[in-house]
């Protein structure tokens, strides 16, 4: 199965948040700024889909529910939407070409999915864009 790093927005803003010479396993990285536990930092994910690596400036502790903000407008990510794994509060990015993707902002839940609001748009866009 082919891999897709996905090119994601902020919610807020809609600024792009990948870091395109920052790379984590090849592919531009998502950079956002974190707290957690009273500590501040940033964190770089992965851009490709269902791959959990990332890179923090802070230590985040196993189990931890992570505060995720938009490095750009500094606004927080939530969603109204909860995790069906472990309750915590899921993080909204704005896919590029239609859709949002939704991950579980508890560390060590892989829980996350994707969603389109109209799924003919989105799969044509993903067709252009990623040859699927």
């Amino acid at each position: 199965m082919k891999k897709i790093s996905l090119r994601v927005k902020c919610p807020v803003c809609h600024e792009s948040l990948l870091d395109e010479k920052y790379l984590i396993n090849d592919v531009p990285s998502v950079k956002l700024n974190i707290e957690t536990d009273g500590k501040r930092g940033n964190i770089r994910l992965c851009s490709t889909y269902s791959c959990f690596n990332h890179e923090s400036s802070i230590e985040i502790g196993e189990n931890a529910v992570v505060d995720f903000f938009c490095p750009e407008c500094n606004q927080k990510l939530i969603s109204n939407t909860t995790c069906s794994e472990c309750d915590a509060p899921l993080i909204p990015f704005v896919i590029e070409s239609g859709g949002k993707v939704l991950i579980c902002s508890r560390k060590g839940c892989d829980k996350h999915f994707v969603a389109f609001e109209n799924i003919s748009d989105a799969m044509r866009k993903m067709h252009d864009e990623y040859g699927i």
